[in-house]
C-alpha cells in the first residue's frame, strides 16, 4: 500500500481583516497565486498531471463561491480537476486528510490540498447568512437540538466556565503567543514558510500582520469582555480576523521515488470527533486521541504539538485532554492564531506549514496538529518528518 507523503508546502502572509495588508486581494487570485509557487518548489513535477485541487474554505460564498477550487485550478494554471470543501476551521486540514485517504486506496498519486479564507472580502457575500438558518435548531427549540449555531466567543466562554479556565491564565498564554510569535518572525523563522505575494498595486508583501510586540499579561489583563458582560474572553486571548492562503502538495512515496523528490515528510495518522456544538473548543482531544491511536503512539512520543488557537479558553483545557500542560514548551513553541491570526480555510494548511517548519528547525521526528471546529468538531493529524 502506497504511503502518502508531503513535498512541498507553503503560505502566504497573514493580514488582518478589514484593515490589513491583504484587504485588497481576492481570495482566487490569492489562493492561485500561493499554489503556483508552491509547485513551483516541484520542479520535476507536471502540474497538469495533479489529480485533484482540493480547497478549503470554511465560508465557500460570495467571492470564495462558484466552486472556488475549480476557479483556483484555472487562476494557477493546472487546467486540472477542483473542488471545494468547507470543515470551518480545519477545511484545509480535512483536503489534506482526502489526499492521504486516496493515495492510501491507490486512486490518485498526486494532489494539492490548498486552503484560504479573505474576511475582508466578505462584504461581496458569505455562505452563512443568518436568515437561513433552520427554525428547528435555534436555541430552545422543543426537539433538544443542540445550538449548531452559537457564536464562536460563546462557546469559549462555556468551556472557560466548564474547565475552570481563570482569566488570569487565558492572558497569560495569549501574551505566550504573541511573545513566541514576535520571536520567531524576528528570528526569520516565519520567513521559511512564507511566500512573498503580489499585492494589486504592484507591492509584495511577505510579513505576517499580526504579532504584538511588548505584549504582557497585565496589558491584556485590562481588556473588557467582547461576548458576556462578566466573561472572561476579551479581544486579547482570543484570534483576531484574517486574510490568508496556503497550499500544501501530497503525493504517493512510490511517485515521489521515481520522480526523485525527496519528500518533507510522511503523513500518518487523522482523527475526527464530534462533540456538543456549545463546547466545540473541546474537540481536539478525542480527534488528538484517535490519531495517536491509529498511529500506535501516545502523547510522549510528540516532539511539537500544534493546537489551533481559536481562543485561549479552549487551548488550554485542550492541551490538557491529550495529556499536555498548556505551557509546555512543545505546544506551538513558534506562537500561535491568537498572534498569527486564523483565516479560517486556510489554518489546515498553514498549520501544517508550520508544524513542518517547527520539526525541521527543532530537529524533531513527529508533530501533532489539531484543531476545535465549529458546529462540535475536531481534527487532528499526525506527520513523520522525512527530510
Amino acid at each position: 500500500m502506497p504511503e502518502a507523503v508531503i513535498v512541498a508546502a507553503g503560505r502566504s502572509p497573514i493580514g488582518r481583516a478589514f484593515k490589513g495588508s491583504l484587504v485588497n486581494v481576492r481570495p482566487d487570485d490569492l489562493a492561485a497565486q500561493v499554489v503556483s509557487r508552491v509547485l513551483d518548489r516541484v520542479p520535476q513535477l507536471d502540474r497538469t498531471q495533479v489529480d485533484d485541487l482540493m480547497l478549503g474554505c470554511g465560508l465557500p460564498g460570495g467571492e470564495q463561491g462558484f466552486n472556488m477550487g475549480r476557479v483556483v485550478s484555472l487562476l494557477a494554471g493546472l487546467d486540472v480537476p477542483g473542488t471545494t470543501i468547507t470543515r470551518y476551521c480545519s477545511s484545509s486540514l480535512q483536503t489534506t486528510r482526502m489526499a492521504f485517504h486516496a493515495i492510501k486506496a491507490g486512486e490518485g498519486d498526486l494532489f494539492v490540498s490548498a486552503g484560504v479564507e479573505c474576511v475582508s472580502r466578505f462584504a461581496n457575500g458569505t455562505s452563512d447568512m443568518p436568515q437561513c438558518q433552520n427554525p428547528r435548531l435555534q436555541p430552545g427549540n422543543p426537539e433538544g437540538y443542540p445550538d449548531v449555531y452559537i457564536a464562536m466567543g460563546q462557546t469559549a466562554e462555556n468551556v472557560a466556565d466548564r474547565e475552570e479556565i481563570s482569566r488570569e491564565e487565558m492572558d497569560r498564554f495569549a501574551a505566550r503567543s504573541q511573545n513566541r510569535a514576535v520571536q520567531s518572525q524576528n528570528d526569520g523563522f516565519f520567513d521559511r514558510e512564507i511566500i512573498p505575494v503580489e499585492l494589486p498595486d504592484g507591492s509584495r508583501l511577505g510579513r505576517d500582520d499580526g504579532p504584538r510586540p511588548g505584549t504582557t499579561a497585565e496589558v491584556l489583563g485590562t481588556l473588557k469582555p467582547v461576548f458576556r458582560e462578566n466573561g472572561r474572553v476579551t479581544a486579547g486571548n482570543a484570534c483576531p480576523l484574517n486574510d490568508g492562503a496556503a497550499a500544501v502538495v501530497v503525493m504517493s512515496d512510490v511517485r515521489a521515488r521515481e520522480l526523485g523528490i525527496k519528500p518533507l515528510a510522511r503523513i500518518v495518522s487523522t482523527g475526527l470527533s464530534a462533540l456538543a456544538p456549545e463546547i466545540m473548543g473541546l474537540g481536539p482531544i478525542e480527534a488528538s486521541r484517535q490519531a495517536l491511536q491509529r498511529a500506535g503512539m501516545s502523547i510522549d512520543d510528540i516532539g511539537v504539538v500544534e493546537i489551533n488557537e481559536a481562543f485561549a479558553a479552549q487551548v488550554i483545557p485542550s492541551a490538557r485532554g491529550i495529556g499536555l500542560d498548556a505551557f509546555d514548551d512543545r505546544l506551538n513553541p513558534f506562537g500561535g492564531s491568537i498572534a498569527l491570526g486564523h483565516p479560517f480555510g486556510m489554518t489546515g494548511a498553514r498549520i501544517t506549514c508550520t508544524l513542518l517548519n517547527g520539526l525541521r528547525t527543532l530537529d524533531r521526528n513527529i508533530g501533532l496538529e489539531t484543531m476545535c471546529v465549529g458546529g462540535g468538531m475536531g481534527m487532528a493529524m499526525i506527520l513523520e518528518r522525512l527530510d
